[in-house]
């Protein structure tokens, strides 16, 4: 069964309830910054860990201090999906474990 994309207004109204990400291009998105690379890299293998739990991935970015993560859901054209928001709150529920903000 596909999943089903989320409307603008379903993705505004869930978007409140994750402060700090936003929606970009068909995407919800957020940047974290850490207190070190070392620390920044952590929390990626921290996401990756919790994608391959949730056979759900995001496009992560490592700066030197920072992770950004972007996601959509492929079978569902490339729509944001109730999955992308598992996905967020899962990791906005992990960021502050590594310092992040």
């Amino acid at each position: 069964m596909a999943t089903e994309p989320l409307s603008q207004k379903e993705i505004e109204d869930r978007l409140r309830e994750l402060p700090g990400w936003s929606s970009e291009d068909d995407r919800i998105a957020r940047t974290y910054r850490l207190g070190t690379h070392f620390a920044a890299t952590a929390m990626v293998v921290h996401i990756a860990r919790i994608q391959e739990e949730l056979n759900h991935h995001s496009d992560l970015t490592l700066g030197y201090n920072t992770v950004a993560v972007s996601v959509h859901t492929h079978d569902a054209g490339g729509a944001v999906t109730e999955k992308d928001f598992d996905l967020a709150s899962r990791v906005d529920a992990i960021a502050p474990l590594h310092g992040a903000s």
